[in-house]
């Protein structure tokens, strides 16, 4: 409870289920075994859980998982529908790189759709792009419709939880934001904040740790394209690797767009 409770969910509204694989209690039926347990079974918890509503009114955007070449149809990307709706016919730009190209057919599952919705994994054929010009990490979107561009910097308030040192200017860790794994550089260590009422306790400061959040400004080594998590949240957080360990989380409050 605490661990969730320090990654942003509340305990109080999440369902704890004791459960037995081996013997089956409580994942269909209530069990005699369990007679000091009156909470929901583990299938209707499930049932229970409110579905998210899909953004399908924002623009698109599709974090590439993979990109493939398939004999007699061409270059398919493949990745997860964040928002927005992908169809066939629409020209497509690639972030960060600004690849345009048309795309001739979706695909989920093997099965020709005429547009495909937010929560999907899609596979789509665009024309004339070679595989090697675009890969994971790379974000597509309708490149009539406020498509995603580069950044050269992001704003964005972490939370330090698992780090065993000082996080101070020049930290260069490697983050994991929805399909993109790139070093990113601490430039400025803006504001030291209350965790719980958001106020600022310190500004400036010379280094935060673990337990602290923070506004920070960060610049990736390497062409990223993200957004902010007011905008896009699927593309607006993310985890802080290093020591093959998560040490921190954040969300991004603004970028600075690359000029194309």
């Amino acid at each position: 409870a605490s661990y969730l409770k320090k990654v942003g969910y509340k305990p109080a509204k999440i369902a704890f289920v004791p459960i037995s694989g081996w013997l089956g209690d409580n994942i269909k039926d209530k069990s005699k075994n369990l007679s000091w347990y009156s909470g929901p079974t583990l299938l209707d918890a499930l049932d229970n859980v409110t579905p998210p509503k899909r953004p399908v009114d924002k623009s698109l955007r599709i974090p590439i998982q993979d990109v493939y070449k398939i004999g007699g149809i061409g270059t398919v990307p493949v990745g997860r529908v964040e928002t927005g709706i992908m169809k066939p016919g629409i020209m497509v730009q690639f972030a960060p790189s600004g690849i345009q190209a048309e795309v001739k057919s979706c695909e989920v599952h093997h099965e020709s759709l005429p547009e495909v919705g937010p929560g999907t994994n899609v596979g789509f054929n665009v024309k004339n792009v070679a595989v090697k010009d675009i890969g994971r990490g790379d974000v597509a979107s309708d490149a009539d419709d406020s498509p995603a561009t580069g950044v050269t910097s992001f704003e964005a308030q972490v939370i330090v939880m698992n780090h065993p040192g000082k996080i101070m200017k020049g930290y260069c860790p490697v983050i994991d934001c929805h399909t993109a794994h790139v070093a990113c550089s601490f430039t400025n260590i803006k504001d030291k904040m209350d965790r719980r009422t958001g106020k600022v306790v310190e500004e400036n400061p010379e280094f935060i740790q673990n337990g602290d959040a923070a506004i920070v400004t960060m610049v990736p080594t390497k062409p990223l394209c993200v957004e902010s998590f007011a905008e896009y949240p699927p593309l607006g957080r993310f985890a802080i690797r290093d020591m093959r360990q998560t040490v921190a989380v954040g969300i991004i409050k603004s970028i600075t767009k690359e000029v194309i």
